[in-house]
């Protein structure tokens, strides 16, 4: 077995640990990064299915992402609006599609009214939230143990207005039902995007892409690194203490002073601790769970949606495809949508046969764009809840009465382990934004750390 030493060792080659890698480079100390997947990019995969061109993973920039604004300007990397030209749909609880502009759903005139008033008063109590230390809100722990879903039928009996306001936090950004987690866990989600108006408008989240594919931050982050980044080296034990950490995998020993594990905290466990995480650890990893979203490719000859006036973007709490937007790449002349089934809908259609997965999904597809959305050229989907190192999607967030619980110990380092990625920030949550703050963050606090030492640890 080969044996190697470095100052750090990052667990994970996604935007976190190389980002962590490449500061601590940069700050003269040497790191190895231990890679489990066959590549690098953890949830950033870009790949050519059937010679389309997919993002498989993450892939748009929102105005408020500063960090990782800054990894592509300095990466040299370019970005292209997303196609919005033209109306918008919406499915509505009768199954009829309406066209719309703007960023209202075409409801009722009370329900709109309805909704406008529950995201003022949304957007007010996200205004009083720390993304980065939500539980220490006066009211967290209340907020903390009520449903999202419960919260907003205390608001409203207008069970339209509920699943409208409901659905970004719940459906579209943790995946998971609404009556699963907090309201806190809700203002959480809205508050790492600004506000839960930015939320809820896709044209804020949904900005740009990377010419090329979202991938290439990592991608570029590691050639960087070169040959201390290490594939195919699922790490099975962690030995740590006040002298460092030893990890091993299946033909590789590595010995440093610091580790950073940048990977989701439901891998964790796949990580034999020598000795085992103090108990506050275990106790918080199981109140974390992945939500799960099927993202749906599905590419035609030509972008036939843009030709009836619609701008490919589509919404309905009532669809099995809840949301769908054009996602035609730069240059090309193909059309794609890029639709998404979450939570107990994604767990129905797993229920099902390939083939009747894709038509059940395409015939939701063509509610709203029309038959024409049954003929594509290449159907891909992307299942993040059967892949091995990564295990649903987006994030991690916490059950019930986690958060406030839990949530301060997220990021706090365990002797020599760091911490860092998307699921454990606060602005950037969930997103790529996130996992480079937090590679950022954990770089900061071992470079700190070896100073604080002195010459006798931190010498070289």
């Amino acid at each position: 077995m080969a044996e190697i030493t470095r100052d750090v060792l990052i667990i994970g080659a996604g935007a976190a640990g190389l980002t962590a890698a490449n500061d601590l480079r940069k700050a003269g100390l040497s790191v190895a990064v231990l890679e489990a997947r066959d590549r690098v990019g953890g949830r950033l995969w870009t790949d050519v299915i059937e010679g389309a061109m997919l993002e498989i993973g993450g892939q748009w920039v929102s105005p408020d992402q500063d960090a990782l604004k800054d990894a592509i300007e300095e990466l040299g990397l370019e970005t292209y609006s997303r196609f919005r030209e033209g109306e918008s749909v919406y499915v509505g609880p009768d199954g009829q599609s309406h066209r719309f502009t703007g960023e209202m759903f075409p409801v009722a005139p009370a329900t709109e009214a309805v909704i406008a008033e529950i995201t003022e008063r949304l957007d007010a109590m996200v205004a009083e939230i720390d993304p980065d230390r939500p539980w220490a809100h006066p009211k967290a722990e209340e907020w903390d143990t009520v449903t999202w879903d419960a919260w907003l039928r205390q608001q409203t009996d207008d069970d339209e207005a509920v699943r409208n306001l409901a659905f970004a936090t719940g459906t579209a950004m943790l995946t998971k039902p609404t009556h699963s987690f907090s309201l806190l866990q809700s203002l959480l989600m809205a508050s790492s995007a600004g506000s839960y108006s930015n939320l809820v408008d896709a044209d804020f989240i949904l900005d740009k892409r990377v010419v090329g594919g979202l991938q290439q931050v990592p991608l570029r982050l590691a050639e960087r690194l070169g040959d201390d980044v290490l594939l195919n080296q699922p790490v099975r034990s962690l030995e740590w203490g006040a002298n460092g950490v030893t990890a091993t995998t299946d033909d590789l020993t590595v010995s440093a002073r610091y580790a950073i594990l940048a990977h989701a905290p439901v891998l964790y466990s796949r990580i034999s601790f020598v000795p085992p995480l103090p108990r506050r650890q275990h106790q918080m990893h199981q109140h974390l769970s992945m939500g799960f979203v099927i993202k749906v490719h599905a590419v035609y000859e030509t972008p036939f949606w843009r030709e009836q006036g619609l701008s490919g973007t589509a919404f309905s709490p009532y669809e099995l495809v809840h949301e769908a937007y054009d996602n035609t790449n730069h240059g090309d002349e193909r059309g794609t949508l890029v639709g998404f089934v979450s939570d107990a809908n994604a767990d129905g259609v797993f229920e099902l046969s390939a083939e009747e997965r894709k038509e059940r999904i395409l015939e939701s597809l063509s509610h709203y764009y029309g038959d024409g959305a049954k003929n594509t050229v290449v159907y891909y989907e992307s299942d993040w809840g059967s892949e091995e190192w990564t295990r649903g999607a987006y994030a991690a967030s916490f059950d019930m009465g986690g958060l406030h619980r839990y949530g301060a110990d997220l990021r706090t380092p365990v002797g020599p382990i760091h911490f860092a990625c998307s699921d454990l920030a606060g602005a950037g949550y969930q997103h790529v934004d996130g996992a480079i703050r937090m590679g950022h963050l954990a770089a900061a606090n071992i470079v700190d750390a070896i100073r604080d030492a002195g010459p006798t640890e931190g010498g070289d």
